[in-house]
């Protein structure tokens, strides 16, 4: 396969996720400003948010792609731990929380950016492995 081609089929899976991870964050019902900044885009970035809806490739930068990893595996051990509940699964990102000091786990994310990504993560990582 030749260069132009991997980066078109990548561009397609990029568009897919783009999807995947807009029906995700809607399903967390959350508001545009907080999905930008979970994306690590500006809060008024609107534009944007439309155009990954439709499909345009996420991921472009390797902040936004690792932070879109992060968000997937949120989700992942979020199903794993409540997996006969949908819906504390998709509400628990904006139900506060004594271990993020009564904070959202987005209101955690807010405040300190990529790293607040990585605390939400890790404490999903260590309560699915109790």
């Amino acid at each position: 396969m030749h260069t132009a081609e991997r980066q078109v089929i990548s561009s397609k899976d990029r568009g897919a996720l783009a999807k995947m991870l807009m029906q995700l964050l809607d399903h967390w019902n959350l508001t545009t400003g907080d999905q930008a900044v979970l994306l690590g885009l500006a809060e008024t970035n609107r534009g944007a948010l439309t155009r990954y809806r439709k499909g345009e490739p996420i991921g472009t930068s390797r902040d936004q792609y690792e932070r879109v990893g992060h968000l997937l595996a949120i989700h992942k051990n979020l199903r794993l731990l409540f997996p006969k509940n949908r819906d504390l699964a998709y509400k628990w990102m904006s139900t506060r929380n004594k271990a993020f000091d009564n904070l959202t786990p987005v209101e955690v994310i807010r405040e300190w950016g990529f790293a607040g990504l990585l605390m939400v993560r890790s404490y999903l990582d260590h309560a699915r492995e109790s």
